[in-house]
């Protein structure tokens, strides 16, 4: 047996574990699906298909396409307001905390990541609610005359998820802008760049990478998220995960389910399709 004989069939045995594990965890689930999508609901009975007629229901209901479309909505403006708050403070982490302050810094934006997921929405839910914190104090200081409804809205939802995905990009864009040499900056400012075109043209551009990685798992975790649109959002506006829950819980119809949470699966691998270029772990 020949050394590279030898060398493939350890390298083999050294991915079989995990290929099983992908097999048998997504490969086989997600298979099963994707068979389950197209199959239909006959009274409580399902029905194997293959049927496309779950698929052309959620683009022609308008509750079902309504329902994707707020997802993407939401996904799109807590992604957005998440990387506007997250560069400058990465960035003031990274390059204006002296390095002894550093490491408390960063331990102060992952506090957040220490307490339940439900613990802070239900804390959002009181803060946000007629009678919470926010509104008192406003209505306390006189900038309103009577509290505003914010509970059960879609900024209910966006400020919770903003709170808790600001700390992850922070994270991200963190661990890109320590690894800037400084001496970009100077040569930049050498050749009469000011400091805000060093951060425009230089830094913002190197940075990014990380940039896109945390967008896109503040993309992935948002739009697949039950818990906050259902505790902050009511069920004014329903996102493709309350559907799905609705479809499973309420009507017993796990061919649609199956079907939406396809289609949830397939805006994901188009987003992953468009970030893929900067989603390369050595560029971070």
């Amino acid at each position: 047996m020949g050394i590279e004989t030898r060398e493939r069939r350890l390298g083999a045995a050294l991915v079989a574990p995990a290929l099983i594990w992908t097999v048998a965890f997504f490969v086989l689930p997600f298979a099963a699906m994707v068979w389950m999508s197209l199959a239909h609901l006959d009274g409580r009975m399902v029905v194997p298909g293959p049927d496309a007629g779950n698929y052309l229901r959620i683009f022609t209901e308008p509750s079902l396409r309504r329902g994707i479309w707020v997802s993407l909505q939401i996904t799109a403006i807590v992604t957005v307001i998440s990387v506007l708050l997250a560069w400058p403070l990465a960035w003031i982490i990274a390059m204006r905390v002296p390095p002894q302050w550093r490491r408390l810094a960063l331990l102060l934006a992952v506090l957040p990541f220490w307490t339940s997921y439900v613990v802070r929405s239900y804390s959002w839910a009181l803060v946000l609610g007629e009678r919470g914190v926010v509104m008192n104090a406003l209505t306390g200081i006189g900038l309103l005359s009577e509290p505003v409804q914010i509970m059960a809205t879609r900024s209910a939802t966006v400020i919770g998820f903003v709170h808790f995905f600001v700390m992850l990009l922070t994270l991200t864009i963190y661990a890109n802008l320590v690894q800037l040499s400084p001496n970009y900056a100077r040569a930049a400012e050498d050749l009469g760049a000011s400091r805000f075109q060093v951060i425009r043209l230089v830094i913002l551009p190197l940075t990014l990478p990380g940039v896109v990685t945390g967008a896109f798992l503040t993309f992935v975790l948002c739009i697949g998220d039950y818990i906050t649109p259902q505790i902050l959002g009511g069920n004014n506006e329903l996102t493709v995960p309350q559907l799905i829950m609705l479809q499973l819980g309420r009507r017993g119809d796990y061919p649609m389910a199956s079907a939406l949470a396809v289609v949830l699966m397939a805006i994901v691998t188009l987003a992953y399709a468009a970030c893929a270029r900067w989603l390369r772990m050595d560029r971070l």
